[in-house]
């Protein structure tokens, strides 16, 4: 029989009792985040094997007080048994805990704090401490004052573009909109501009805060680190967004059909997918950690990296759901009063549907050490063979029916070509005016001429 719960940031199983400091990481673990449930008595594969009733009603009798004595602050975890069938077994289950971070008391906090990342007890470095003493105060990153600021470092212009888009909604002041929606905070009759005011309307964001922009790159193959092109995205999280939007789309596929008397353009893969996992890396990505994005783009893949974990109790068997947890509720406001988000807990929604819709392999979410990698799989070009009949060069130009703009190592891969009998045919098309030389070096493209 099988356990009726998965394994997640909230559940853990183990088929044996563990050693008592393993119980005590794994339930700080869980006090540190979001609260959950240590199960005794599931083997790995999630099989109810159970154990023992006698040695069940042993534990019992000290494993509270085992963990409020070793655990500072200290925890009172909630142990019981519970009988599935013929099988007993044993349950540890703590609330998300008020007083962050939690530590093992003969560690310390500097050794002795850990979290629970995606199935995964691990070790607290010193951002994920720091973020942990701002939850527990109720804080928020974003909403934070930057003291070294002020006012004069807003970008006044790009204020008014965005309350542009606010028509009929008017406040007594500029200045209390600006309060209002968390991008100055006033202390003492000084103002100052928040996380969230330096990164969306800074003259320059990166003086306060320079870790946080985007940088894309466009790497050879399906591996290693060969770059082809790289761009760092910085100023606002708009133009980051607007700037790594148009890198990635510029190095991927693009193919046309005719419809009609029109000549329809289409992307390998879905724009909205593209758009969705980028926005939700801004959006909720953790600014406390000095990091930037990263995007990577393969010939298979985009690799999109944010710093920081998911902001709730949020899993790969869950994302569906609809459920939503802010990080950032500053930045997410102002992004959604610039239409750039339409509705919480609806992007991971578009950007699987859009996949499964377009009939391609499914994108992956992973939640890493202090990171949140999203892969978008990228569509193949679809390889010629033998039978498909005609030279090298005429299969060289078969291949561009299919995608508008391809590189030397795209063509290689579909035809199964040596480099330099590649480079000769494209050379040679090239000065029979049949294909246009796009660039220089390892960022050339070919396309028809």
């Amino acid at each position: 029989m099988k356990y009726p719960e998965s394994e997640s940031s909230t559940l853990e199983w183990k088929g044996s009792f563990p050693e008592k400091e393993q119980i005590i990481k794994t339930v700080i673990g869980f006090c540190n985040r979001f609260g959950g449930k240590l199960v005794i008595g599931v083997a790995n594969n999630g099989e109810i094997i159970g154990i023992q009733e006698s040695f069940a009603e042993e534990q019992m009798e000290h494993l509270d007080k085992m963990i409020y004595e070793s655990s500072a602050p200290p925890i009172i975890p909630l142990v019981h048994t519970q009988r599935i069938g013929d099988k007993v077994i044993l349950l540890i289950e703590v609330s998300a805990g008020m007083n962050k971070p939690y530590y093992i008391k003969s560690l310390g906090m500097e050794k002795g704090v850990f979290v629970r990342l995606g199935r995964s007890t691990m070790k607290a470095n010193a951002d994920m401490i720091e973020e942990l003493k701002w939850s527990s105060r109720g804080l928020h990153f974003d909403l934070s004052s930057l003291y070294h600021s002020t006012a004069e470092d807003l970008d006044m212009d790009a204020i008014k573009d965005f309350f542009s888009l606010r028509k009929g909604k008017k406040a007594s002041s500029v200045d209390a909109i600006l309060i209002a929606f968390n991008v100055i905070h006033e202390e003492h009759k000084s103002k100052y501009l928040t996380v969230t005011g330096a990164l969306l309307f800074g003259k320059q964001p990166e003086k306060h805060l320079p870790e946080a922009f985007i940088i894309c790159s466009r790497f050879s193959g399906i591996s290693g680190r060969t770059a082809i092109a790289s761009q760092d995205c910085t100023g606002t999280l708009f133009e980051q967004f607007e700037m790594a939007f148009t890198f990635i789309l510029k190095h991927l596929h693009h193919s046309f059909v005719i419809r009609g008397k029109k000549r329809e353009e289409k992307l390998e893969i879905p724009e909205v997918a593209i758009r969705e996992a980028l926005l939700n890396a801004i959006v909720h990505r953790n600014y406390h950690i000095q990091a930037p994005i990263k995007i990577a783009i393969y010939d298979n893949r985009i690799e999109i990296f944010s710093p920081g974990d998911f902001p709730g109790p949020i899993n790969s068997s869950n994302l569906l759901s609809g459920l939503t947890y802010i990080r950032n509720p500053g930045i997410s406001k102002i992004f959604r009063q610039a239409k750039y988000i339409e509705k919480l807990g609806s992007g991971f929604h578009n950007l699987f549907h859009s996949y499964e819709n377009w009939g391609l392999k499914t994108p992956e979410i992973i939640e890493g050490e202090n990171y949140i990698k999203c892969i978008l799989p990228r569509e193949k070009l679809k390889p010629l063979h033998e039978s498909d009949g005609g030279t090298e060069e005429e299969k060289i130009l078969t291949l561009f029916n299919q995608i508008e703009e391809l590189t030397i190592s795209d063509i290689i891969t579909a035809l199964g070509m040596a480099r330099a009998t590649a480079g000769r045919r494209l050379n040679r098309l090239v000065k029979a005016g049949k294909l246009k030389k796009i660039g220089s070096g390892k960022a050339t493209n070919y396309k028809k001429a």
